[in-house]
């Protein structure tokens, strides 16, 4: 489903599950002013479609031991697609990583990494990281304090463009 075939119920279900994705789709249709069948289809075809790709819980990781967090710049010696692939591979089979992307200029790849302390992140560092297949580079930096973690897409944003091309 292209995002400009969204109509604005479609909008709204996406923000309220967004922020609530635990609700039950009688609340939701509720929030969204349209009976529950509606909903519950409109629901089943976002999923479909791929625009929700599924429902998690947000938790502290802090509070569950991880007390480090880093940013890592991963540069490569090739960036032949088959090797861009291979390093993305990697990446998911570490778990200390927990968001990879691949970036244009300077850097290939800046990783999110969580661990419970500095020394086991080093390990990872030195003994995984560093040591795959065609890493050139890693520069690293640890976070010091998170001012803004917000997951999904500003809405407000999305409205105001589509009320714009109405």
């Amino acid at each position: 489903m292209p995002v400009n075939k969204l109509d604005p119920i479609d909008r709204n279900i996406l923000r309220e599950l967004q922020a609530d994705g635990r609700m039950t789709n009688v609340e939701l249709a509720r929030r969204v002013g349209i009976s529950a069948p509606p909903c519950l289809r409109r629901v089943r075809t976002l999923e479909e479609s791929g625009l929700i790709k599924g429902y998690h819980a947000r938790v502290n990781a802090r509070a569950l031991g991880f007390e480090v967090q880093v940013f890592a710049m991963v540069g490569l010696h090739s960036q032949a697609e088959s090797d861009l692939s291979a390093f993305e591979r990697k990446c998911r089979e570490w778990p200390l990583v927990r968001e990879c992307h691949m970036l244009n200029g300077e850097i290939d790849f800046i990783l999110k990494c969580v661990a419970p302390d500095l020394s086991s992140f080093q390990n990872f560092l030195t003994e995984s990281l560093t040591a795959a297949p065609n890493v050139a580079s890693v520069k690293t930096s640890l976070v010091i304090r998170g001012a803004k973690d917000e997951p999904g897409v500003p809405f407000d944003v999305l409205e105001a463009r589509a009320m714009a091309e109405d």
